[in-house]
């Protein structure tokens, strides 16, 4: 069985009734890879869908988002985000300058604006639930993926919450 939708066309289901869908899409200079998934066809609506294809393509508005909770965690010694960048000074040293894009002297600020969104996934299934129902990747590598942020959306587009993944 397949679920028809008008930005994502026929998504076909596996033998288990799941449902992945990707594309590599263009921000800027970067290509960020998108992923819908879900375990259970039944358990995706419409709605979902609709959010989700809303998502891809305002990914600069939600990027800019995401980075403004970023920001906003700054101010607590003890944020995931904080935590990051600390880890990013001890790793990589003098380097780190290497990878800012822009200096201005903030080096908390210059790291989120260096990092570079490397993925958006969408479990459409959590759409409507407690759990995240995106998950934007960021990292100052992107072939070096060990060392992310990660930026939780809820079912209304919001930010949930910044992790961070070792």
């Amino acid at each position: 069985m397949a679920i028809e939708h008008d930005f994502f066309g026929l998504l076909d289901t596996g033998p288990d009734g799941s449902i992945f869908w990707s594309e590599n899409v263009e921000l800027g200079d970067q290509v960020v890879t998108v992923d819908l998934t879900a375990p259970d066809q039944d358990d995706v609506s419409t709605a979902a869908l609709d959010l989700a294809a809303g998502l891809i393509t305002s990914l600069e508005a939600v990027d800019v988002r995401a980075r403004g909770a970023m920001v906003s965690e700054l101010d607590d010694r003890t944020s995931e985000v904080i935590e990051f960048i600390l880890q990013q000074q001890d790793s990589l040293g003098s380097d780190l300058e290497d990878l800012l894009v822009d200096v201005s002297g903030d080096l908390q600020i210059d790291v989120i604006r260096a990092l570079q969104l490397v993925s958006l996934t969408i479990l459409a299934d959590e759409h409507g639930g407690d759990d995240p129902f995106a998950v934007l990747e960021y990292a100052l590598d992107p072939d070096a993926t060990d060392e992310v942020l990660l930026v939780n959306l809820g079912s209304d587009g919001e930010v949930m919450s910044v992790t961070s993944a070792e």
